[in-house]
């Protein structure tokens, strides 16, 4: 797509935003709630934004689940390579749904989905855990699971992390290798999704190059503070801006 620059002050903006989001989503996930009104604020449609958040913040996903790719595992019975799988065929089947979904339709849907993933935050964050002495679900639940997710992620993507992150401790996967394994696996999911779009040449590129550098910086630097910075504050963040996000966009429609 062939597009103007963005202004000095919304490049930095942009900048800004894909800083955050890219530390976001390896701490606790909903960058795509920066990204989204910061690139329709630059004057995107709702669904070019969209499709090019996915574009700019997969390369940031990618070194997110480079630094923790030690400690990706499989869920029970299903190798991590069947996650993978899974992920990668979820993710290009969803971006080729949001493709074929028309710029007036998807407008609408936008508040409903910001809804839908803020509410998925707010579940993960304060909703009840799985007793640890209950059963993983069978192999097929988690394959099902984990492929509504990655198609999900393919064509909205936000709470995917949270979603991914529950279906794998349901799965009994340790805390410490469900956030990774999270991680590789949306950034599976996306770059499939991510190579669709650059194909279909649906992608506002200049504004996905300027967010795509600080994602990279903000998704490395969020890996390696897993350990220190508070989950739990990140995701109440998340919500606050999400609850704010559908206020606004219902109240624009």
């Amino acid at each position: 797509m062939l597009e103007t620059l963005p202004e000095p002050a919304m490049i930095g903006l942009l900048l800004l935003a894909g800083l955050w989001a890219g530390a976001q989503n390896a701490l606790a996930g909903g960058g795509s709630f920066i990204t989204l009104p910061a690139l329709i604020a630059a004057g995107l449609d709702p669904k070019l934004a969209n499709i090019t958040s996915t574009m700019a913040l997969f390369p940031g996903q990618i070194t997110t689940g480079l630094a923790g790719r030690k400690l990706v595992a499989g869920a029970g019975q299903l190798s991590f390579r069947a996650l993978a799988i899974i992920a990668l065929i979820g993710g290009v089947a969803g971006a080729a749904l949001l493709n074929a979904t028309p710029v007036r339709v998807f407008t609408a849907l936008v508040p409903w989905l910001v809804l839908v993933a803020t509410l998925l935050f707010a579940w993960g964050t304060f909703g009840p855990k799985p007793p640890a002495d209950k059963p993983p679900p069978p192999a097929w639940v988690t394959t099902l699971s984990q492929s509504l997710i990655a198609l999900y992620a393919g064509y909205f993507g936000g709470g995917a992390g949270i979603l991914t992150l529950a279906s794998l401790t349901l799965a009994r996967v340790a805390v410490r290798n469900a956030a990774a394994t999270k991680n590789v696996l949306l950034a599976l999911a996306n770059t499939t999704a991510a190579a669709l779009f650059a194909l279909t040449g649906n992608v506002a590129w200049a504004h996905a190059v300027v967010i795509g550098i600080g994602a990279m910086a903000g998704g490395y630097a969020g890996a390696r503070l897993l350990a220190v910075v508070p989950e739990k504050t990140l995701k109440v963040t998340v919500i606050v801006i999400g609850t704010a996000l559908t206020v606004g966009f219902f109240a624009r429609g």
